[in-house]
């Protein structure tokens, strides 16, 4: 049934893909070239440009293979990757969420990493355990391996929150919404949401309803949308907006990283995001200004609520099947998931290394990084590995999108009224 769907996603998105095309995005014609797709981890896609080139110039010294990068932004990257997987034209090397792999998976277009394919990139032992189980669906060859490890964390505002008498950041969200009260005022909001992103809506359905005791899929893997505790989920992140006015109503439309923009000039106080220091450092907010704390819990969690408080985030690295070039991939693989890679790559996002020997460098010793750690191995849960997965972000994070758009006109909506709308979503899962 995914693979009824993936046809009819990629008819839509096929003509962009093959508009990209005709740019330079098919797979090298020769071994001595490369063509690399690579997400929007920086400020902007020409910043993660800038940050990216001299490391393919490095891989090319090194190899002679030339890779061609291209960085898409996160809004047209499941189309154009899906349009690649079906019609078989596309780049040779990808980075991805993660919490796509078992859909891309299903689709069968990418390189297996199997034991043997994992040794020709340093070997199984050689990523974090969490991060590699994060890359395909559990008890299959996965089609990716980790590149750069990530976490949510609650970012907040010291100067704001001074002013504002407010000693330390919330734990709670009863605390988070009495403090966004106070720092809500003189044209300044409490908490920054980027309410238009369908991929960060989604991830945040997915937080809210392990720590109300939901679950998006069953064990079989079927959708499980339609449930009060999913409801309740969606309702308190729409609720900053609709109801305890802690957020600006013109959030809604932000899906372009302009809530960190916000953020870092000051217009709101706090923020929910995947290691953003180093985005907050080129848009000139002083490392010092700033502090970094997990995101909160329920003060008094439902019966079956998990102390779950972000998803296992990451990009994964993947190569198409109709590479022409498979060996020359792998080297890239290889050499974007090296010690020297990993450390370079990773401090500059603010991430974390995916593999197990540079752990334990000054760069990933701040208190972000250990924050992003200490979330990983402690409180965080992976997304369904299950090939519906993509339909789930897309379907519910658009849901949320809609009911940002109602809040902002001011309606406020009823659990009763989310769990209509997750009733129709989910009778859209193919």
């Amino acid at each position: 049934m995914f693979k009824r769907r993936l046809a009819a996603i990629a008819v839509g998105a096929l003509l962009a893909s093959t508009l990209a095309a005709c740019g330079g995005d098919d797979s090298g014609d020769d071994a001595k070239t490369l063509t690399y797709w690579a997400t929007n981890q920086s400020t902007s896609l020409e910043k993660d440009a800038e940050i990216l080139r001299p490391e393919l110039e490095k891989f090319e010294k090194q190899t002679g293979i030339k890779v061609k990068l291209e960085v898409v932004p996160w809004s047209d990257l499941l189309n154009r990757l899906l349009a690649a997987a079906t019609s078989g034209q596309g780049p040779d090397v990808v980075n991805i969420g993660n919490t796509w792999s078992a859909s891309l998976q299903a689709t069968n277009a990418f390189v297996q990493f199997d034991d043997a394919t994992l040794e020709k990139v340093g070997g199984k032992d050689r990523f974090v355990p969490a991060a590699l189980a994060a890359s395909g669906a559990e008890g299959k060859p996965p089609t990716a391996v980790p590149l750069y490890s990530l976490a949510y964390s609650l970012y907040y505002n010291k100067k704001m929150f001074a002013e504002a008498g407010i000693a330390n950041p919330p734990t709670t969200w009863e605390q988070l919404v009495a403090d966004g009260k106070k720092l809500t005022k003189d044209g300044k909001w409490g908490l920054a949401i980027e309410g238009a992103h369908v991929s960060e809506n989604a991830h945040h359905a997915f937080t809210f309803s392990q720590q109300y005791g939901g679950e998006w899929f069953d064990a079989s893997g079927k959708p499980t949308f339609d449930t009060q505790q999913n409801a309740q989920a969606i309702k308190r992140y729409i609720d900053f907006i609709a109801v305890d006015k802690i957020t600006n109503p013109g959030n809604a439309e932000y899906s372009q990283n302009q809530s960190v923009a916000d953020f870092a000039t000051g217009k709101a106080a706090m923020l929910l995001w995947q290691t953003v220091g180093s985005q907050l450092t080129l848009r000139n907010m002083k490392p010092e200004d700033w502090g970094v704390a997990p995101v909160p819990f329920l003060a008094s969690p439902p019966a079956g609520g998990k102390k779950v408080n972000s998803m296992v985030a990451g990009i994964n690295i993947a190569i198409f099947k109709h590479s022409k070039n498979q060996e020359g991939a792998l080297d890239f693989v290889k050499f974007m998931t090296s010690d020297e890679e990993q450390i370079q790559l990773n401090k500059t996002y603010g991430s974390l290394p995916s593999v197990t020997t540079v752990g334990d460098d000054p760069a990933f010793a701040k208190p972000e990084q250990k924050n992003t750690q200490q979330t990983l191995v402690t409180t965080a849960a992976p997304l369904p590995q299950v090939p519906e997965e993509s339909q789930f972000e897309t379907l519910v994070g658009t849901l949320m999108k809609d009911l940002f758009a109602d809040a902002a006109r001011g309606k406020a909506p009823t659990e009763d009224q989310i769990r209509d709308k997750l009733k129709q979503a989910q009778e859209q899962v193919k």
